[in-house]
């Protein structure tokens, strides 16, 4: 329950309050996601798509504690898409492995909570 929080939080919070913030996690030189998905060499439409793939599957996550609701096929597809943002900072080859970190973090999470 806890995790699935954790990867909740951590979701809502990159994609609203730090979508458009520098941080030492963009890919390349992104200042901000948009400029992050363009680095990655992924359409414009891309960025809302994912956007709300992943803050859709964070609700699943969090009302799945109270309701029941599919949080292993939410945590499947959340790993899913983390597993997507890791191949994309390893495809650029600009990026060093700590720039992945967040992205493999939320990775482990997701499949804890779908094996758990």
């Amino acid at each position: 329950m806890g995790v699935q929080l954790i990867i909740a939080a951590v979701i809502f919070f990159v994609w609203t309050i730090r979508f458009n913030l520098d941080t030492n996690y963009r890919g390349g030189n992104a200042k901000n996601l948009r400029e992050e998905f363009q680095v990655y060499g992924l359409p414009n439409w891309s960025v809302p798509v994912v956007g709300l793939a992943k803050v859709s599957l964070a609700i699943t996550l969090v009302a799945g504690i109270w309701l029941p609701l599919p949080v292993k096929s939410a945590a499947i597809l959340m790993a899913a898409l983390m597993a997507g943002a890791v191949l994309m900072h390893l495809r650029i080859r600009t990026d060093n492995i700590s720039k992945a970190a967040p992205a493999i973090t939320m990775l482990a999470m997701s499949l804890f909570v779908a094996v758990a």
